[in-house]
C-alpha cells in the first residue's frame, strides 16, 4: 500500500532542494515575481572582487580594524517589497559552514540605504554566529584570504515572525521563505599577516 502522506513529503523535499527540476530540467514552482531582476548594491568604500578595508575589520580575534558598517545603496525592491534584509557572510571562515557577521531585517520599504552604521527606525539586528546581534567586520586567519558577501533581499512582508534569540541560521531561513529579489555586493579580506 502506497503512503500518500510520506510519498507528498519526499516529494516536497525534493521539489525545493532542486533535485526534480534538475531531473527533468523544468522548474516545477516559478520563481516569485521579480527574482529575474537582482537589486544592484553598492559601497563607497570598496567595489565588487575588491579588498575590504582594515577601518571595516573587526576588532577582535587577532584584528585590529575599526569595525565599521560600511556605507550600503541598493536598488527599490520589486512589486510587493514591504521591507529589506541585509546579511553579512564569511564564505571561507574554518567553521564547516562559514560564518554570519552580520543580520539586519525590518528595514523600512522606503529605505534605500544604510550610511555611517546607523539603522533606521524599526530595524532589528539579529544575532551572529557568535550569538549576539551587532556587526562583526571581517577578520580571517593569519595568512588566509577570505571571500565576504553583503545581500540585501527585497522582503514580501513588513516583519520577520523571529524570536529574539534565534540563530543567525535560522533567521536566516526565514528571510530566505519571503525573500522576493536580492543583490549581492562581493569583497574580500587578507591574508593579513
Amino acid at each position: 500500500m502506497i503512503n500518500f502522506k510520506a510519498t507528498a513529503l519526499a516529494a516536497a523535499f525534493l521539489a525545493t532542494s532542486g533535485f526534480i527540476a534538475t531531473a527533468i530540467s523544468v522548474p516545477l514552482v516559478a520563481p516569485p515575481a521579480g527574482t529575474d531582476k537582482p537589486l544592484a548594491l553598492h559601497s563607497p568604500t570598496f567595489k565588487e572582487g575588491e579588498p575590504i578595508s582594515n577601518d571595516h575589520f573587526w576588532n577582535n580575534f587577532g584584528c585590529s580594524g575599526g569595525n565599521k558598517v560600511p556605507d550600503l545603496t541598493w536598488d527599490a525592491g520589486p512589486e510587493g517589497t514591504q521591507s529589506y534584509a541585509i546579511t553579512f557572510y564569511d564564505h571561507d571562515a574554518p567553521t564547516g559552514s562559514g560564518f554570519w557577521h552580520w543580520v539586519v531585517y525590518d528595514i523600512p520599504s522606503d529605505v534605500r540605504s544604510i550610511k555611517g552604521g546607523a539603522l533606521p527606525a524599526g530595524a532589528v539586528e539579529g544575532n551572529t554566529d557568535v550569538g549576539k546581534p551587532g556587526f562583526l567586520g571581517p577578520c580571517p586567519p593569519k595568512g588566509r584570504k577570505h571571500r565576504y558577501t553583503f545581500t540585501v533581499h527585497a522582503l514580501k512582508t513588513p516583519k520577520l515572525e523571529v524570536d529574539k534569540g534565534a540563530t543567525a541560521a535560522l533567521t536566516g531561513f526565514f528571510i530566505y521563505q519571503n525573500t522576493l529579489a536580492t543583490g549581492e555586493l562581493n569583497g574580500y579580506g587578507g591574508p593579513r599577516e
